[in-house]
């Protein structure tokens, strides 16, 4: 099969709306897209997995038997094709290793062969450009998952006139997930034994997929300018931080935007009532429906109510909320928390909505569903990152007029303008700990009791917007610099 060339081809373990668990299928569901609809040629290879959801988008076989040769020479996969929204989303099929009910773990902890099944994606999507004639120019790698195609291809270029123009672009969205695994599965990999050293994958004597990545790739990304900053620092560089900071000058920090299209309370058809900035008042009637919805006390109508969304790791701050919700009831508000993670704290927040029936609800579980209504329903979104490469979920509270109160950490600095700043659209506090969060919560509560003031600070909030466009044409800026033929070719379009 012959398709048509391609710019840039993106390697991603999962895009929305096919497969989803965070914020990577978010953004992969969006800035190929924004990309294509820039003129850019874009295409997406991602697993298949056995949860696709694919019934808005057809998929349909273009090669069967891709030749991968992993781990046994003659392996193959097939490789499946939907069109969404006139991008091409390309699917690794291999049963054994995609279709199960979970993409990379169990509730008992990951998958034991996790490091054979990326590295098998890693290679069938590599096969997968060679044998459509994707002619890609630049192959954009997004976390540990996808990391070592910019290790093949920088091997195989010196000796493979195919791969001899093609560059590469590791994404970086959450430096703590790095996929580490044996020396067994380096020599497995089909990299060449040169390839283990402290400036490669080699990584405390273990095999260290995103370290190969960064090593590898000719430009690296993240998501948050502050972040980029942060991943160079021995408290937030998870042991990366020295080849991050020797390669400094190939690091990019590019802010994620948000996709209005999904995430505004002015359109979304999940919402009990829509509402705007300038016409705020069906905010009241989400709350409404929140409440009543969730069996929470009708009085809380007129109290501030409190919203949770994420994992409940320690990540997110989880463990600070339930350390104060005592002293949060003293304060005559609400509690609503969507999330699923560490049974501790399922259990624990279980817990706690018994001692407070009527005035927390824990939902454990996510749905897209209830995260909208969760969001529109609240007055102020809680979000006591312990660090935060971007963050959406600030990004839709401020859509939905529900100011957060954020560690400032990673993108959550970069997004939020605290209170009493001008243009003040949040809180901000900086250390991750139960009295600081307290403390701005109590602020955050006192305005809200000034109605004029936290009418103010909502409108700023609604009227904050990350735009996927302007994020598009900064990779466009960093595509360019490794191909600069490229910037002409797209202002010719």
């Amino acid at each position: 099969m012959i398709t048509p060339p391609h710019d840039i081809v993106f390697l991603t373990s999962e895009i929305y709306p096919f497969s989803k668990s965070g914020g990577l299928a978010d953004v992969m569901g969006i800035l190929p897209l924004t990309l294509s609809r820039l003129g850019v040629r874009v295409a997406v290879i991602t697993p298949f997995y056995g949860r696709l959801s694919t019934g808005h988008y057809p998929v349909h076989l273009v090669h069967e038997n891709c030749p991968v040769g992993y781990p046994w020479p003659d392996t193959t996969a097939d490789i499946y094709q939907a069109d969404y929204h006139g991008l091409p989303v390309y699917f690794v099929e291999r049963g054994e290793y995609f279709d199960r009910r979970n993409y990379y773990c169990t509730e008992k902890g990951d998958y034991f062969d996790n490091c054979e099944r990326f590295i098998f994606f890693c290679r069938a999507a590599l096969s997968a450009i060679r044998h459509l004639d994707m002619h890609a120019r630049i192959v954009h790698a997004q976390d540990w998952h996808a990391a070592l195609a910019a290790a093949y291809i920088a091997f195989w270029r010196r000796s493979d006139p195919f791969w001899a123009g093609v560059r590469t672009v590791m994404s970086i969205h959450n430096q703590a997930f790095q996929g580490r695994f044996s020396y067994r599965l380096f020599e497995q990999s089909g990299l060449p034994l040169e390839a283990w050293n402290m400036e490669g994958v080699e990584f405390y004597n273990s095999f260290n997929l995103l370290k190969a990545g960064i090593a590898y790739a000719d430009k690296i990304t993240t998501v948050s300018p502050s972040y980029a900053r942060e991943i160079m620092t021995p408290e937030f560089g998870c042991g990366l931080e020295g080849i991050l900071s020797r390669r400094s000058a190939d690091l990019v920090g590019i802010l994620n935007g948000a996709d209005y299209s999904i995430w505004s309370p002015e359109n979304d058809p999940v919402l009990e009532c829509t509402y705007s900035a300038l016409n705020p008042d069906g905010k009241q009637d989400c709350k409404a429906y929140l409440l009543d919805m969730l069996g929470l006390s009708p009085g809380l109508e007129h109290r501030p109510v409190l919203g949770f969304i994420g994992r409940l790791r320690g990540q997110k701050g989880i463990d600070i909320v339930l350390d104060i919700v005592p002293e949060l009831m003293k304060l005559n508000v609400g509690l609503v928390v969507l999330g699923e993670g560490k049974a501790e704290y399922e259990a624990r927040l279980m817990s706690i909505m018994e001692d407070y029936p009527t005035r927390v609800s824990a939902i454990i579980g996510y749905t897209e569903e209830l995260s909208h209504v969760i969001q529109a329903g609240s007055d102020i979104f809680l979000m006591p990152s312990r660090y935060e490469p971007c963050g959406l979920t600030q990004m839709y509270s401020l859509s939905y007029g529900t100011p957060p109160v954020a560690t400032a950490v990673g993108g959550l600095r970069d997004t939020i303008v605290p209170y009493p700043a001008d243009g003040a659209n949040g809180f901000i506090f900086d250390s991750p700990s139960p009295a600081a969060l307290l403390a701005a919560v109590r602020e955050a509560v006192r305005v809200w009791e000034d109605r004029a003031a936290w009418r103010r600070i909502q409108v700023n909030a609604m009227q904050t917007h990350f735009s996927w466009e302007q994020s598009a044409r900064k990779y466009m800026d960093v595509y360019a610099s490794l191909h600069g033929d490229l910037a002409s070719q797209w202002r010719i379009r």
